[in-house]
């Protein structure tokens, strides 16, 4: 901005990035199309979380969704939002949603060449108390052989076959954070022009940070893997200084500062939950695919999160990402107790 206020022509917006980076890939433009499509249902998404209590949509919608989470109005209205912005862009045939129990196939007039993963307001559970959400996305290709219908087993692919991925964070500001497999940048929403501004190029997590990040409230029913690294986080042996403790349960928020500071996010398996918690296919393969294109791990501690051949579009899986040395020494204790 020049000290008279007028706008700097020079910036670079988020659809300009796009056009630009689809110009030098030299392809269809249908990612570029599908990419805009999203970000524009962000921009709605955004401005209801900003009015939310005026609008009267905080509270509960009266149902709980298919992953057993109580849904709330605004889970709605966000669903609703991604799901017509992407018909509309005719790039897509097959949509998986925290929201919905089966995947969405889209009518043949509509149909383009792309799958979309997506949890439409993740943390929800957080909207009445202001703190920070987002929503979640992985862009896959339709890999299946056959020309025939799309089916739900089309979105069934590992997080190694991302095109794209990204995040938008609704905190103190609106950011969305994108990776087209040639690293991490970061846009900010400028909302006097509606467009989101590059603000951050090419992001690289540290490679060992001083935070960790989990539910401690579930500390009784940590495995010893768990148990172990933490004891070794706050009471290093060493001599090197305790790690601090950060926890949003915003999954968004959590991993968002675990990439600007460096550090470790930890949502693993417990007595509890075998299985993990977080759901593979639209919370943990987008994030793991951001984190390892700004340089740092994602594993299940067995194995990279990218890796896994999902069985089903709600798959629940353990997650440790963050900064590569943090992940590998997790990693290490992991594979101590599970020889």
């Amino acid at each position: 901005m020049s000290d008279k206020g007028a706008f700097d022509t020079n910036v670079l917006t988020l659809t300009r990035f796009v056009l630009e980076e689809g110009r030098k890939a030299q392809g269809t433009g249908e990612l570029t199309t599908l990419l805009n499509s999203i970000c524009t249902a962000v921009k709605a998404i955004s401005t209801a979380v900003r009015k939310a209590g005026i609008a009267n949509l905080y509270g509960i919608a009266g149902s709980t969704n298919v992953t057993g989470d109580q849904v709330k109005k605004l889970d709605v209205l966000s669903n609703d939002l991604v799901i017509n912005m992407i018909k509309s862009s005719f790039t897509s045939c097959v949509l998986v949603s925290e929201e919905d129990e089966k995947a969405i196939i889209v009518e043949p007039d509509k149909r383009g060449k792309y799958i979309v993963c997506f949890d439409p307001l993740d943390g929800s559970s957080n909207i009445d108390c202001l703190v920070s959400i987002g929503t979640i996305f992985a862009i896959y290709r339709k890999v299946s052989t056959t020309d025939g219908e799309p089916v739900e087993q089309d979105a069934l692919q590992p997080g190694r076959n991302i095109v794209a991925a990204g995040y938008a964070l609704y905190g103190s500001a609106t950011m969305m954070v994108l990776s087209t497999g040639q690293g991490v940048n970061c846009f900010m929403l400028d909302p006097a022009i509606g467009e989101f501004i590059l603000v951050d190029r090419d992001v690289k997590i540290k490679k060992k940070g001083k935070i960790y990040s989990l539910n401690e409230g579930y500390a009784q029913q940590f495995y010893p893997d768990v148990t172990e690294y933490l004891q070794k986080k706050k009471y290093p042996e060493d001599g090197t200084a305790a790690y601090g403790s950060r926890y949003v349960g915003s999954m968004v928020a959590d991993v968002h500062r675990t990439l600007v500071y460096g550090g470790i996010f930890l949502y693993p398996a417990n007595i509890k939950s075998p299985k993990g918690k977080l759901r593979l296919l639209y919370e943990c393969n987008p994030m793991a695919f951001i984190m390892e294109q700004a340089g740092g791990k994602a594993t299940t501690g067995s194995v990279d999160v990218l890796d896994i051949q999902p069985t089903n579009i709600h798959q629940r899986v353990p997650v440790v990402l963050g900064s590569p040395d943090d992940v590998q020494e997790y990693i290490s204790i992991y594979k101590k107790h599970h020889k």
